[in-house]
């Protein structure tokens, strides 16, 4: 029997893959071009777009454990309803799905929302599903290169309350071993849910210092101005992502995102270990640019 993922050329599919390697599964990999595809040796490309049903109901055919992952457009939630239903009609027998950390608190923001109903859809139908909740990945800030090196600014708008912010690494292991916990039992599992989160509560302010001390010179917290910040994502994103993002950030501000003990522990079960430290990551792509430059 096969494994299917979805998304798996992007950023969070390529760790997918990336740790399924070596646990003796069928792999299969969605992608709209399947000829242009960089995949790990051993997985099979298969065509389909989770807007088109029929190419979903083509690669499902033969399937027993799905990984799934919408990216935040307009149509996530019908591309996510219409991939599971076709799941539940292919009989698979286990499903992995990424949502969103605190989801359910932060009610106006779109692909936030999205995914909670989600979660709901797949709780009303039983679905045999792992529910894997990530807080913001820390590999978001590998585009802060700019700015952190060039004007000395750490310049994403998190606020002050405090963030438990992940490793896209540890998203992708996790959801590997769940995967493949279904994908090698017998009958359908019960439902399951982690929170993806790292073990440090950081804000806007503590990673300005956290850079300092790893490029070796002052960073300063670009501050919490959302408009310019929407503004800026406009210039690269449609408009109406950008105020998605914006309103997110707007929450957590507000609110934050902070994991509990029992939420770190369980997932360092999960996982076997425990889940990488920002400092760990921010030191990695230190080192990574200094080289680039040199």
């Amino acid at each position: 029997m096969t494994i299917l993922v979805t998304g798996a050329t992007g950023t969070v599919g390529s760790k997918v893959l990336h740790f399924l390697n070596g646990g003796g599964a069928d792999v299969r990999a969605l992608t709209r071009s399947p000829d242009k595809a960089k995949l790990p040796a051993g997985v099979t490309a298969v065509q389909g777009d989770l807007g088109d049903v029929d190419s979903i109901r083509a690669a499902m055919n033969g399937v027993s454990t799905l990984f799934l992952v919408v990216g935040n457009t307009t149509d996530e939630l019908s591309k996510a309803m219409l991939t599971l239903n076709v799941a539940r009609d292919a009989k698979v027998k286990g499903i992995v799905y990424l949502s969103v950390f605190k989801g359910e608190d932060y009610a106006d923001v779109p692909h936030f929302a999205s995914k909670v109903v989600i979660e709901r859809m797949i709780e009303v139908y039983d679905l045999p599903a792992t529910i894997l909740r990530p807080c913001y990945f820390f590999q978001n800030d590998a585009q802060q290169k700019d700015a952190l090196l060039t004007h000395s600014v750490y310049g994403m708008p998190i606020g002050r309350t405090g963030l438990s912010l992940v490793d896209t690494r540890d998203i992708g292991e996790a959801a590997a071993k769940e995967l493949l916990r279904r994908e090698q039992s017998a009958t359908p599992l019960p439902r399951e849910r982690y929170a993806l989160v790292g073990p440090d509560v950081l804000t806007g302010p503590d990673l300005a210092a956290l850079w300092s001390r790893q490029l070796g010179y002052p960073i300063t917290y670009g501050g919490d101005d959302l408009a310019a910040f929407e503004q800026s994502l406009r210039a690269v994103i449609p408009n109406s992502r950008a105020y998605d993002i914006a309103i997110m950030m707007r929450r957590y501000q507000i609110d934050g995102a902070i994991a509990s003990t029992a939420e770190i522990e369980k997932l360092t079960g999960l996982l076997g270990h425990p889940p990488r430290s920002y400092s760990d990551f921010a030191r990695e792509l230190a080192a990574a640019w200094k080289s680039i430059q040199a």
